[in-house]
């Protein structure tokens, strides 16, 4: 069955994290551990604030983890580092794959969709400057829901959208506890399982893994046509 809608995460499914690592290297001594320690400690936050009923933006909960990463490396940052840095969240590098993707599955009469965790304004910032704000149909954003992935509220933002039941809708994703969130919602979910990390252990697990956008391209031809 060809599903109503493609939805992607955003960050770290179609834009690479990793290209933070350039601005921490400026200021952290090892900017690969300070940015994966700034990641952790911003999804943990907003796991926290849905669980505690204590929602800030996505903006905030970053400038926080920040915070956190700093203080438990021992790096010292002044206000203009600090600006930069968050700021830098709406300037990282799409992955090689993610434009073929969306324009393909587009051309094919799919609506492409992302849902995120980010705020519109800092989402709407972080596509364009990526270069594919124009191969997406709609950006939903979790501040919709007052609440962060894998909240079911967060979910039901696209089911209510588009007006379909949540099998209806692909879902992917490289973070797997949002796959578990998405398929246990009830949605098709591939995740993107980019660096070969093992499966998650709790909840249900993704119909597809795939290692690469590609891949869920060809996936696409194969399973999703009418």
């Amino acid at each position: 069955m060809k599903p109503a809608v493609a939805v992607f995460d955003l960050f770290g499914t179609l834009l690479d994290i990793a290209s933070l690592r350039a601005v921490a290297a400026g200021v952290a001594a090892d900017p690969d551990a300070f940015v994966a320690l700034w990641r952790e400690k911003q999804i943990a936050y907003s796991f926290a604030g849905t669980i505690m009923g204590l929602h800030e933006d996505f903006d905030a909960l970053t400038g926080y983890a920040l915070a956190y990463a700093a203080a438990k490396t021992g790096t010292s940052l002044d206000p203009a580092q600090t600006r930069r840095l968050n700021e830098a969240w709406h300037a990282v590098a799409a992955y090689p794959d993610a434009a073929p993707l969306l324009r393909a599955l587009r051309e094919g009469g799919l609506p492409c969709v992302v849902l995120t965790n980010g705020t519109p304004a800092g989402a709407a910032a972080a596509l364009a400057n990526a270069g594919i704000a124009e191969l997406l149909d709609a950006t939903l954003s979790v501040e919709a829901a007052g609440a962060y992935k894998p909240d079911p509220r967060v979910y039901a933002l696209v089911t209510a959208r588009y007006a379909i039941a949540p099998e209806q809708a692909v879902f992917v994703t490289s973070n797997g506890w949002d796959a578990t969130g998405a398929a246990a919602f009830g949605m098709q979910v591939a995740w993107c399982n980019r660096g070969g990390a093992p499966a998650e252990t709790f909840g249900p697990p993704p119909r597809w893994t795939v290692s690469s956008l590609d891949e869920v391209a060809a996936l696409a031809a194969a399973e999703w046509s009418p």
